[in-house]
């Protein structure tokens, strides 16, 4: 840590978990429980249903706007004064690094907030303010496109859908490039995006999970700490040079 130059810290939905947002994985509970939540991350349930998906992902929203940073996010955030370079890679669709301080985040899955018109696919920024309103198992109609009058949909990547533009090549040259990739609060398991932390482990970087549950590292310099992010992160900060208070 106290050689380090360039770093890429890659996220994944354990960190926001730990400001109080379910991970996509976890059964929904109260009056969303009947519903898996895979069934409705995709175009084809939109087109079904879009008043059924639109409210679901409302809610979602409004989750994440009463939500706030955590230690771990905020150490991320300050990690950016202690090395030369770093790249933020989020496999979240929320704002919290941002929020926390976080610059130019790369976010692979979308965001939650950058709405865009299902047909044209034409940005479609929306107030906040209706957020008071949202309630839980709620159908909402989504609002219509200006220009083409479609449904307005979120901004989140769905099955089957490709990755932003750039977005993965972008978090593949940073994890090429750096000393040292954080894999923090991710399972693996979700590809292409599990690709990043491996490409820079091949690279000559030393890879560092931190997770919960146990993750056993396979090669001369991979480590894993088992954990909480938020208790974690702030420790290998200190490592080159000490949490901002």
């Amino acid at each position: 840590m106290r050689r380090v130059r360039r770093a890429v810290v890659f996220t994944g939905a354990g960190v926001s978990a730990e400001s109080g947002i379910a991970t996509f994985r976890d059964a929904l509970s109260g009056l969303w429980a009947r519903y898996d939540p895979a069934s409705m991350a995709t175009a084809e349930a939109f087109a079904a249903e879009p008043d059924l998906v639109w409210g679901w992902y409302q809610w979602r929203l409004r989750q994440v706007a009463e939500a706030q940073p955590n230690p771990a996010h905020r150490a991320i955030a300050a990690l950016a004064t202690r090395v030369e370079q770093l790249t933020v890679v989020t496999q979240n669709v929320d704002d919290l690094h941002e929020r926390a301080g976080s610059r130019d985040v790369i976010h692979l899955h979308g965001s939650l907030s950058a709405t865009r018109c299902f047909d044209c696919a034409r940005p479609h920024p929306l107030s906040n303010d209706v957020l008071a309103e949202v309630v839980e198992g709620q159908r909402i109609s989504p609002p219509q496109c200006g220009f083409c009058g479609g449904w307005i949909r979120p901004g989140v990547v769905w099955f089957g859908e490709m990755l932003p533009d750039g977005a993965f090549e972008q978090a593949l040259d940073a994890a090429g490039k750096c000393d040292l990739l954080l894999a923090v609060g991710t399972s693996g398991q979700v590809y292409p995006a599990a690709h990043i932390p491996q490409h820079a482990l091949a690279s000559g970087a030393w890879l560092v999970h931190v997770n919960p549950d146990s993750i056993a590292p396979r090669a001369e310099r991979e480590r894993s700490l088992q954990g909480p992010a938020g208790h974690w992160l702030p420790q290998l900060l200190e490592l080159i040079g000490g949490v901002d208070d």
